[in-house]
């Protein structure tokens, strides 16, 4: 396996763990001033948009169910992911299908979340 798809997967497993276990706030970590979210209609830039974005969604349980993952090499030695996959939220028994773009960019030997994508399908 090649290591951006390592990086790939480890980080959607980090974003949607933290997610879940609602610990949305702590998330802030994986964005930078200019890093973008565009979460339906809404775009988000910096992380403290993007935080605010996140523990504001009206949902408070949420189980990301993960149906397909793929992740790419980019210019520069990042890493462009594609998650699609369902949402269980707050117990309900119809999942919300769900599609998710993760541009990842190196710094200081880790990653940061450039430019994020969110869509309900």
């Amino acid at each position: 396996m090649a290591n951006f798809e390592e990086v790939g997967k480890a980080f959607v497993n980090h974003y949607f763990n933290m997610f879940d276990s609602n610990q949305r706030a702590n998330l802030r970590g994986l964005y930078q001033p200019q890093s973008m979210l565009t979460f339906e209609d809404g775009k988000f830039q910096g992380a403290d948009a993007i935080v605010n974005k996140l523990t504001s969604l009206s949902f408070q349980q949420v189980r990301h169910e993960v149906t397909t993952l793929e992740a790419q090499p980019t210019t520069g030695g990042g890493v462009l992911i594609l998650v699609c996959g369902q949402l269980v939220v707050d117990g309900e028994s119809n999942a919300l299908k769900f599609s998710q773009v993760f541009n990842l960019l190196p710094a200081n030997g880790n990653f940061f979340v450039a430019n994020e994508l969110f869509r309900f399908v």
